[in-house]
């Protein structure tokens, strides 16, 4: 009987620890949370406690950038699903390891362990976590630019939001959709997507955290750069930035520092622009945020390297992009031939062209549309061809794509 007694006070004590180190982190006293949890996972003796303090420390250690803790405490979460043989338990902890795998980038690993947690279907929590399952391969695919893919993912997602009225899951899709409509650059929608988003955090996120506004505002600012509208998109990335620096997100400082960066470019403001390149391409080192290191080198070779190991296409794709401009000045015609074969190898393994006018996808700003089977074509050529059939894979296409 004092076993028993013994065993629920330890259960007690791992809870109330957890709910201290909340309100702790919830306060901004990061450092004092992690000192919490930390002493909760050496001395707990309960398993589901365990495992629900490691969940903390991986969301925590994902807002600062740790992403190798992150995935350490992933690992380990992994091992304490199996010892309490409870497919939820185990669904759960396979997502986080997909989580911190696509903060690594390493993208192909995330669709795997993603695949894994969708092949666990009939747990109680598959449908709750099924649409995040979905968001975090349509980010992956994402950045690996298999853009059809991504598609199909963020569509899925967002019905599962939709169905299961998950505001906040939609936050996270509408923001994703922005970055998918930013990198093939519908410019329209980038901005639509995250306005709503920010919508939906004005109308539900009273007792949300401030990260979805944060990251509504950023995904806000880039679009409103890509459309020329400056003055919009400085102020977006001002609320974005301070609520970083608030909570200590340094993902989040970093993308707004390289969204500063292009603000100050586009304004003709090499000067201003250069430091925050420069900060924000620290950091991203500093946390192994790969993919915007991409964005932010000004070595194109580095930069050809990494996107290269990362089988980032688009990022190869705006390389041979500009090693075509410099080659052209300078007359360098062999290199010059080079670079526009390699363009165009890259364009075609995409799809991003066209299948009605041929025309490339991405060069320039185009209002787009998808169809049922997530292709995507020319808002004015489906208008002015019709949609009785799709000319990439043949489904039919008789109504418009979810997005």
């Amino acid at each position: 009987m004092r076993l028993f007694g013994a065993k629920e006070m330890g259960q007690d004590q791992t809870k109330q620890q957890i709910e201290k180190g909340l309100q702790l982190y919830q306060s901004n006293q990061t450092e004092k949370a992690l000192q919490v949890w930390m002493r909760v996972l050496e001395k707990t003796t309960d398993p589901a406690g365990r495992f629900r303090v490691l969940g903390c420390l991986i969301t925590a250690h994902s807002e600062m950038g740790r992403y190798k803790d992150m995935l350490k405490f992933a690992v380990v979460q992994i091992d304490t699903a199996r010892e309490l043989e409870d497919p939820d338990y185990l669904m759960e902890s396979y997502l986080n390891l997909a989580r911190s795998n696509e903060k690594l980038c390493e993208f192909q690993k995330t669709i795997s362990y993603c695949k894994t947690c969708l092949n666990m279907q009939g747990t109680t929590v598959s449908l709750q976590l099924n649409g995040q399952v979905s968001l975090s391969m349509g980010n992956a695919f994402l950045g690996l630019s298999i853009f059809q893919k991504a598609l199909e993912c963020f569509e899925k997602a967002l019905r599962y939001a939709h169905n299961n009225d998950d505001k906040m899951l939609e936050c996270r899709v509408c923001c994703s959709l922005g970055s998918f409509y930013t990198q093939i650059k519908d410019y329209e929608k980038a901005l639509f997507f995250p306005c709503k988003a920010a919508e939906l955090v004005n109308d539900y996120g009273k007792g949300w955290s401030l990260k979805y506004r944060a990251m509504s505002q950023y995904h806000m600012a880039v679009a409103y750069r890509k459309l020329g509208h400056l003055a919009d998109a400085m102020e977006c990335c001002e609320e974005s930035m301070k609520i970083a620096l608030q909570h200590g997100d340094r993902p989040l400082q970093a993308l707004c520092l390289l969204c500063f960066a292009d603000i100050h470019r586009s304004r003709a403001d090499i000067q201003t622009a250069f430091p925050r390149y420069d900060s924000s391409m620290s950091i991203m080192t500093e946390i192994g945020n790969r993919l915007g290191q991409i964005q932010a080198l000004e070595g194109i070779e580095k930069a050809q390297e990494l996107a290269e190991g990362l089988g980032n296409k688009l990022g190869l794709l705006k390389l041979h992009c500009l090693c075509e401009g410099i080659y052209r000045t300078k007359g360098q015609q062999r290199e010059l031939r080079d670079h526009v074969v390699k363009f165009h190898e890259c364009v075609e393994e995409m799809e991003l062209y066209c299948g009605m006018c041929g025309e490339s996808i991405g060069e320039k700003n185009n209002q787009l549309q998808a169809l049922p089977c997530s292709h995507f074509f020319h808002l004015k050529c489906l208008q002015t061809n019709g949609t009785r059939g799709c000319p990439n894979c043949r489904r039919s296409s008789m109504k418009p794509g979810f997005v």
